[in-house]
């Protein structure tokens, strides 16, 4: 139902010109106060639940005095998500996390880069419901990046929209 109304409001003249999701990636950072060896089982142990697949450790590529980093230490944790796994995470992300979040009036819509792709950062963990709160030690945030075939943000707009990302009314 979602590709029909993609090709009827933007003209495609082919189906497989319609926007999709292609993946969608989950990233925590990990600053230089946090960065004993509990927390960074703490946020892998959290990425697994969210996505269900294993993170992978993101190392420094080159040392910035400034930031106290040393090239090697471990900076981030993400995880790429594609395919069933993706949909799966994009369902349960609208009907179950979204809902969940205090204070929810709707996403904002002037989280896309330009060129189809959306993003969006959570300062903590807990509207996740594969967590459960007595789980939780120490709170992180992380952002979530979804990457569309879409060339431009009016198109990744009404493709998230149709999908049922509830964006707040400008």
């Amino acid at each position: 139902k979602i590709v029909p109304e993609l090709i009827k409001e933007f003209g495609y003249k082919n189906k497989m010109q319609a926007p999709k999701i292609t993946k969608v990636a989950i990233n925590v950072g990990i600053n230089s106060k946090s960065k004993d060896a509990g927390t960074v089982e703490v946020i892998e142990n959290t990425l697994r639940k969210i996505s269900g697949q294993k993170p992978v450790q993101r190392a420094a590529k080159k040392s910035i005095s400034a930031f106290k980093i040393r090239e090697g230490m471990i900076v981030g944790i993400s995880v790429t998500l594609r395919g069933q796994r993706m949909y799966d995470f994009v369902e349960r992300f609208v009907n179950i996390t979204l809902p969940r979040v205090r204070d929810f009036r709707g996403i904002s819509s002037k989280s896309f880069d330009g060129h189809g792709n959306y993003s969006i950062g959570f300062k903590e963990q807990i509207p996740f419901a594969e967590l459960k709160p007595q789980d939780i030690d120490k709170l992180h945030g992380l952002e979530i990046v979804f990457a569309t075939t879409a060339k431009t943000d009016k198109e990744a707009k009404k493709l998230l929209e149709l999908i049922g990302f509830p964006f707040m009314k400008n």
